[in-house]
């Protein structure tokens, strides 16, 4: 991403015109109601805009609706099944197996899913949002004033300034054609009465990772195919490693190097055809191969909106497209799939729009976090980059073992890596892998953000014991006699 707008793209004579006189009052059109969507509306409604909201699925999107609020609702359900690793050490006795009721787990998500859409409609109608139900387009030409038309339906909306976050949809790939019964993307698991016999799942990202580890520890025989060397090729080596270690010590089958060339159906389940003429039967699969804009069809292209060859609407740091005052946020525009990164991206798009202070977006400091059990969270730079030569820092890593409120806890698996710049001490990344590690990043977060050095993090107070208190100590093994 840039700061500023490519270099080919000249401001119209509209712009040029009227770009001072977008002001409280103004007439805001969001496109999509996922974190993106509903964020900005709330900040231009604190501006002083007149907002209108256009939703075609339900308020939250993909995000609340059936990918991060009913995954990780499942994901918690899971976790309490792994917890029971430690118990014998602890002394405690489970009396025989843990089993569990797939259709109260998953009614449970499904409801906490709507929960949350519903308090969020509350909240955007209590602040003056008026929402309206269906799908969007956006007009190709804007009018002598400086506006331009979204179409919904019947419905013709004037608006000055149009956000886009229209979020992203699972992708689906020729020859393994969902069915929602047997053969699904990640936001239909949810139909599912009974627990899989044998899931397997194609794609080892994160979607991938985190479905795997959730079914297998809810008792599941899983099958995870992964066309890379190892699981979570996107993140840090070492611990993406320590994951596929304990998916394997859990009982799953991970098959490394290995293409799915296509899923079929079966009498009584499916069979997942590897590129190497392997097959791979199970009674159901998952396919998680990432994600695809939902940006076809709605007139962007028409509008002046640049779109990438993946489909992705190109945007700068302050959100801002190619076309004149639309903006977008969130997974239509492929910067980071993150909730906490589309919500950032519409605070910021309406913050300048409307004329407010705005800080463009910086995808150092944001922390992001993998519900596997243990969690990966990272923060800043990577090790790869320190140990390329491209970032000139230094590495500290210590082992989760050897924290004292760690073998209160029975927690053997994981570590901290703490990783600073060379020259002045300020913290510039880490990763933690650890139960709950996407609370203990915080920390680091803050101290990333704001450019604290490791001497500023040792000295801050820890709780005794504490698996914060980690993070301290490594901070303290950076510290440079005399700086």
């Amino acid at each position: 991403m840039n700061d500023a707008l490519p270099p080919d793209r000249t401001p119209s004579r509209h712009e040029e015109v009227g770009a001072s006189r977008v002001r409280s009052g103004s007439r805001v059109v969001v496109i999509g109601g996922g974190p993106g969507g509903y964020e900005a509306a709330l900040v231009a409604r604190q501006l002083g805009a007149g907002v209108t909201l256009v939703e075609r699925s339900g308020l939250g999107g993909a995000a609340v609706l059936t990918d991060v609020v009913p995954s990780k609702t499942l994901i918690a359900t899971a976790e309490w099944m792994t917890i029971t690793e430690s118990a014998a050490e602890l002394g405690i006795s489970t009396c025989g197996d843990l089993t569990v009721d797939m259709a109260v787990v998953n009614a449970r998500v499904l409801e906490l899913a709507a929960r949350q859409s519903e308090d969020i409609r509350a909240r955007l109608l209590a602040e003056g949002v008026r929402i309206v139900d269906g799908e969007a387009r956006v007009g190709g030409a804007h009018h002598e004033r400086g506006t331009r038309d979204v179409v919904v339906g019947d419905d013709v909306i004037e608006a000055e300034i149009v956000l886009l976050a229209t979020g992203a949809s699972p992708r689906v790939i020729p020859g393994a054609e969902p069915d929602g019964e047997r053969i699904m993307t990640w936001a239909q698991l949810y139909r599912l009465d009974h627990l899989p016999e044998h899931l397997v799942v194609v794609g080892s990202g994160v979607t991938g990772a985190e479905f795997a580890g959730a079914y297998n520890a809810l008792g599941a025989r899983v099958t995870l195919v992964s066309s890379r060397d190892r699981v979570l090729p996107g993140e840090d080596e070492e611990a993406a490693e320590l994951i596929e270690t304990v998916f394997r010590r859990r009982g799953m089958t991970v098959l490394s190097r290995s293409r799915a060339a296509a899923v079929r159906r079966t009498d009584d389940g499916v069979a997942v055809e590897l590129s190497d003429g392997r097959v791979v039967e199970g009674s159901h699969c998952l396919v998680a191969v990432g994600a695809v804009p939902n940006t076809a069809g709605i007139g962007l292209e028409e509008a002046g909106v640049r779109l990438t060859p993946s489909g992705h609407v190109q945007v700068d740091r302050v959100s801002r497209t190619t076309a004149f005052r639309i903006y977008a946020a969130g997974d239509c525009t492929g910067v980071l799939p993150l909730a906490s990164v589309a919500a950032m991206q519409g605070r910021i798009a309406m913050w300048h729009a409307l004329g407010d202070a705005v800080s463009p977006l910086d995808t150092r400091a944001v922390a992001a976090n993998i519900f596997t059990a243990p969690e990966i969270a990272t923060i800043g730079v990577s090790e790869a980059e320190i140990r390329s030569g491209e970032v000139d820092g230094e590495v500290t890593r210590l082992p989760i073992a050897r924290n004292p409120r760690a073998k209160m806890l029975g927690i053997r698996e994981g570590f901290v890596k703490v990783f600073s710049e060379r020259s002045s001490g300020v913290v510039i990344g880490g990763v933690v892998v650890a139960p709950r590690a996407g609370e203990l990043i915080f920390p680091l977060t803050l101290a990333v953000s704001n450019r604290l050095t490791v001497d500023q993090v040792a000295n801050a107070f820890t709780i005794y014991p504490s698996l914060t208190g980690s993070l301290g100590e490594a901070a303290r093994t950076l510290h440079r006699a005399g700086d």
